[in-house]
This record gives structure tokens, C-alpha cells and sequence, in this order.
């Protein structure tokens, strides 16, 4: 009673495959075993005397329990199948016949579907369905070996299956439990597949054509013509040449394209690589696609030949028309002897003329300088307007420079003056407006330096001022405020003067007419001031011996003394200040301390601080 572990010890194992049973080391409870203990029955055998022969025998003991997954072991029912698969794309087959084989293990009482591989079916083919127990309800219930029959239906994860037959193994096994099968059916095949593997039986009538003789006959002698594609008719086409060529070995033609220098197209020699072409097809359905990858003899009813190509003709070559107008002299000689075709007249063809588009050029919208803006109308890539290098090298750093006064409404506005400058390097004008005390207004720059267009200048016409243009008491138009030219720099008329051929007579008058009062001051002025008693000719002597002597001092430059002398006269007056003078002669290391040179300056000297430097430039000549 006070036992409680009643477990066995385990009596059947497996060796190499095979089951067998060993005897337990171990009683029930895993109490101690002896080797030679006998049960009671056996003792009880023992005990009984033995009897004589001739009587019954005796049956022999039942045999032991074998389970389950050895008696069934690698016992397995196979059974042939198939399911139908709908195909809703396709034109040539709506289903689809699969042939599979079910597999049911008896050990274990599953279940496994495998397709056998065909090759080239496009499909996903192999194990359906994985080894299992199959549910054959939502109940919770399997399939089991009991369920399956010849001819019926049955259906795995909502795919049914037909079997129709099973192997022996399975009809023996089937029927010895007892089971009536059903007769076999035949297996379903897939009508596609069995369409695809009939052979189609073609019947070619053998051609009486050797073309084996014409390639022997005709090899390497290819027909030439010359030939024009019209493309006018689509955006941007034109008229295009053309080589078509037609080999007399296998009848085959080749379009060839016409490349010339800086024609802007790709190099691409072929249009048509060499092939035959098809000149009539065969009447087709409606449905069947106009254009299809390959074009067999079934397709095309006439093909193209050397007699569909004649100069003055136009052939067209797979959607496209050509326009033959020359072949080569082998080709005339060719038609000549096989066609008897003498007329081989070329065709002209005439180039249309090409339609001048006339360019418009829109309207200024007032940002940046016209002319640099307009080369964005001419070019892709724009590049700045070329300028003047002669002229600006030339005009570098002169300037003429104006009085001009605001012409306005407001009272206020009228009291103020501005500096107007011409830069002749570049005729660009730059207005400047000097700041004075207590007027309310901020003075300094009130136009940088730009070009000034004239009133009324279009963009195809741009008219500029000019320093003809700005003449004393004219007015003056710049982005719509007027300026009222009152007075200018005397640099202005000495410049004018001096190149009088290059400026209207109007324009040199006014500023002479304005000049002439204040130039009546200045003699007059400078007549009160007793000069030295010298002579021209005084003048050029005395300049004679300072050249002489200047050619002691060979580090001096002749030309830069010049050049400073005009970089620092600013107005282009010609004068300077004796204390601005003295000093450039020393920057320039010119002798002051000699007696020649001082006594050249004082005969230059225009009142007490004042050095005409004109006349002492005589005495460094260039």
C-alpha cells in the first residue's frame, strides 16, 4: 500500500534501422530484478510431472503487443489525382489539368500532395502540401486512411481533388480492412499540354528555285541606288538621303544613311539593317497586331525584288516612302542586260529653301545695360557685348565734366546742382550731387555710371547721348528726370577744340560763347601782373640748352614726365600749382637746383603760384 511509483522501464529500441525489444533491467517501480526469477505460472509448470506423449498439444502462448508506428512503419498509400486550375488570361486554354499523387503515411496518419516536375510548364511544381494531418472539417476531424476510395472528390484547403486510381499496395491493403473500392478511372491530361506535344504536320511543296546557283551566280554583287526620304510633312523633318542597297546573292536589302560634316545627327550608318522585305502581306484578321517580331513566310504573300526598283520611282520600305533618283553604273548595266530598261535619266532634286523666321526681340524690362541684356536674346549661352579696347586705351581717365540743374515742379528741387561726368572711354555718364549745409537734402551719388539711353530709342534703335548731344542750356532726359546743362569744366572746350573735326560747330560754339566772359577776366587779370621781358625766341633758345643739358642726366624717361604731368591735371587746364609742380619734378628727379631748368620755370610761371607746365614739357620731348 505504501507504493507509489509504478512506471516501466522501456523494453523496445532501434538499431540500424530496425526495431527490436531487449529485456528490462529494472522491475515496476524500478525495484531490483533477478536474472533467474521466475513468474508463478512458470513455477507452477515446473511443479507438475510430465505426462505421457500421444495427447493434445499445447497451444502455444499469444504473441506480444506491437504498436502502432512499428507495424506501419514506411507503409504508405499512394493514390493518383488531379485538380482543375482556371486561367482567365488566356486566349489559348480557360483551365488548367494538374496531375498529383497523395501520399497517406499509416504510421502516423498523415497526409502529403506532390506534383510531379514537367519541364518547361512555368509552373511552381513539387510538394502541394507538406506532410501532415490534414482537417478534413472545422469540426476538428482528420482525414483518415478510411475516407479515401477510388473515384471520388476530395477536398484539402479548398482545393478539391479527384482521385482516380491507387497502387497495388494500396488496393491489397485497402481490401484486406475490409473496404470495396471503387473502380479505377482513367487519368485526366491537360488538353494544352497534349496540344503542344502533337507535331504539326506541314506539307511544303519543294521550290524548283536553286539558291544555291543564284548565290554561286550573283555573290558580291549588290545593286545601288540613291534615294530621298520626304520628312517635310512632321515637326522639324527635312529631306534626308539615302543608299539602299539590294544583294542579288539572297535578294536581301539594306538602307543605308547619308552622313555629311556638322550635319548635327548621330552616326548611326544603318536605317535598315540587311534583311528581305516584305512587299505584300497576307490578309489578316482585324485583331491581329500590325506589328509583330518576326515576319515569316506565312505572313507574306509577295516579297520585294530587283524589278520593284527603278530610278524615278517611289518604293516604300517598311512604312517609309524612298524617292529613287540615280543608281550606279553596275545597276544600269545590270537592268540593261536583264530587263532591257535603257532609261536611266537622273532626277534633280531641289533643295526648298529654308524659311527665314524673322527674330523678335522683346521689349527692355530695365534691368542690367540694354546691349548685354539683348545677348540673351541671341544666344544660348550668352556672352558680354564686345567693346571698344582702341578707344578705351585712348580715352582712358578723360572725363568731361558738367553743371546740371534738376528741371521739377517743386520749388526746392530747383535750387539743387549736380555734377554730370562723360567718361569717353566708355560713354557712360555718372551723376554726382555735391552736399550742402542746411539744405535738408543728402548729397553724394545719384546715378552710377551707366549708358543713357535718348528719348524715344527703341530696342532695335538705341540712340545714346553723345558729347555732341550735351551743349550749353540743353536739356537732358535721364530715366525721366530732366536736367538742364548751365555750365562745364574748361577741359571740356580745350578738348572739343582740339578735336574740332569730331563735334558739330553748334555744339563747339555754345561752349565758346560761354567760355568767352570769363577767358576776357582772366587776360585781364593776367595783364596786371608785370612778365619778364622775353621773347619767343628767348623761349626756344632757353629750351634748347635745357635739352642739352638734359641729355647729361640719362635716367630720366621723357615720356613717363610727360604722362604725369597730364595724369595730374585732372581739368586738362594746362596749369598747375607752382607747390604741386615743384613737387612732381622731384618725385620725377628732375634737376630744379640748375640754373637753366629755374630760370625755364620762372619764365612758365603765370602770376605768383601758378606754372603753365605746357611749355616746360618743350624742353622733354617724347
Amino acid at each position: 500500500p505504501q507504493k507509489t511509483s509504478f512506471h516501466r522501464s522501456q523494453t523496445l529500441g532501434y538499431k540500424n534501422g530496425f526495431a527490436f525489444s531487449r529485456l528490462p533491467t529494472v522491475g515496476i517501480g524500478g525495484e531490483r530484478l533477478y536474472v533467474n526469477q521466475l513468474s508463478q505460472a512458470e513455477l507452477d509448470e515446473l511443479s507438475k510431472r510430465p505426462m505421457l506423449t500421444y495427447r493434445q498439444a499445447k497451444q502455444a502462448p499469444p504473441s506480444g503487443f506491437i504498436p502502432a508506428h512499428v507495424a506501419f512503419d514506411k507503409k504508405i498509400l499512394k493514390f493518383d489525382a488531379y485538380f482543375q486550375e482556371d486561367v482567365p488570361l488566356s486566349a489559348e486554354e480557360h483551365y488548367r489539368i494538374r496531375q498529383v499523387a497523395i501520399y497517406y503515411y499509416l504510421e502516423d496518419d498523415s497526409m502529403s500532395v506532390i506534383e510531379p516536375v514537367v519541364q518547361n510548364s512555368g509552373l511552381l511544381q513539387g510538394k502541394l502540401i507538406r506532410r501532415h494531418r490534414v482537417p478534413k472539417n472545422d469540426g476538428g476531424d482528420h482525414y483518415h486512411w478510411k475516407d479515401l476510395n477510388r473515384g471520388m472528390n476530395i477536398t484539402m484547403y479548398g482545393r478539391m481533388y479527384r482521385i482516380v486510381d491507387c497502387d497495388p499496395f494500396t488496393q491489397v491493403f485497402l481490401e484486406s480492412q475490409g473496404i470495396e473500392l471503387n473502380p479505377p478511372e482513367k487519368m485526366v491530361f491537360d488538353p494544352y499540354t497534349e496540344l503542344r506535344r502533337m507535331p504539326m504536320h506541314k506539307y511544303v511543296t519543294p521550290s524548283d528555285f536553286d539558291q544555291l546557283k543564284q548565290f554561286l551566280t550573283y555573290d558580291k554583287q549588290v545593286l545601288r541606288f540613291y534615294a530621298m526620304w520626304d520628312d517635310t510633312d512632321s515637326i522639324f523633318g527635312e529631306n534626308r538621303p539615302y543608299i539602299i542597297h539590294y544583294y542579288l546573292a539572297d535578294d536581301t536589302v539594306e538602307v543605308r544613311e547619308v552622313y555629311k560634316q556638322n550635319d548635327g545627327r548621330d552616326p548611326f550608318p544603318i536605317l535598315i539593317k540587311r534583311q528581305r522585305l516584305p512587299k505584300t502581306f497576307v490578309d489578316k484578321k482585324k485583331t491581329f497586331p500590325s506589328c509583330v517580331l518576326e515576319i515569316s513566310d506565312q505572313e507574306v504573300l509577295e516579297w520585294y525584288t530587283a524589278k520593284d526598283f527603278a530610278v524615278g520611282k517611289s518604293t516604300t520600305l517598311l512604312g517609309r516612302t524612298f524617292f529613287i533618283y540615280d543608281c550606279d553604273e553596275f545597276t544600269r548595266n545590270f537592268y540593261r542586260d536583264k530587263f532591257g530598261i535603257t532609261d536611266f535619266q537622273p532626277v534633280e532634286i531641289k533643295k526648298k529653301p529654308l524659311e527665314e523666321v524673322p527674330q523678335v526681340i522683346p521689349p527692355y524690362n530695365g534691368f542690367g545695360v540694354l546691349e548685354d541684356s539683348l545677348q540673351n536674346c541671341f544666344s544660348l549661352l550668352p556672352k558680354p557685348p564686345r567693346k571698344d579696347v582702341i578707344k578705351m586705351l585712348e580715352n582712358d581717365h578723360r572725363v568731361l565734366r558738367y553743371q546740371v540743374a534738376l528741371e521739377s515742379p517743386n520749388p526746392e528741387d530747383r535750387k539743387r546742382r549736380f555734377i554730370l561726368s562723360y567718361f569717353l572711354s566708355n560713354d557712360m555718364i555718372s551723376i554726382y550731387e555735391p552736399p550742402v549745409r542746411n539744405s535738408g537734402i543728402i548729397g553724394g551719388k545719384y546715378l552710377g555710371k551707366t549708358r543713357v539711353a535718348k528719348p524715344g530709342s527703341t530696342t532695335e534703335n538705341v540712340m545714346y547721348y553723345e558729347p555732341s548731344d550735351l551743349t550749353i542750356g540743353s536739356t537732358i532726359e535721364v530715366f525721366g528726370h530732366r536736367f538742364v546743362i548751365t555750365d562745364a569744366d574748361e577741359y571740356v572746350l580745350n578738348y572739343m577744340e582740339s578735336n574740332a573735326e569730331s563735334f558739330p560747330m553748334a555744339t563747339l560754339q555754345s561752349l565758346r560763347d560761354h567760355f568767352h566772359p570769363q577767358q576776357v577776366l582772366k587776360e585781364t587779370a593776367k595783364s596786371d601782373i608785370p612778365m619778364l621781358g622775353t621773347s619767343d625766341q628767348e623761349m626756344d633758345e632757353l629750351i634748347v640748352q635745357v635739352q642739352e643739358e638734359m641729355k647729361l642726366h640719362k635716367y630720366l624717361n621723357n615720356k613717363s614726365i610727360q604722362e604725369a604731368f597730364l595724369q595730374c591735371d585732372k581739368d586738362g587746364s594746362g596749369i598747375l600749382d607752382k607747390a604741386k609742380f615743384l613737387a612732381l619734378c622731384d618725385s620725377l628727379s628732375v634737376p630744379t637746383n640748375s640754373f637753366l631748368v629755374n630760370k625755364l620755370i620762372d619764365l612758365c610761371s603765370c602770376g605768383e603760384d601758378k606754372i603753365n607746365y605746357c611749355d616746360f614739357l618743350r624742353a622733354f620731348p617724347c
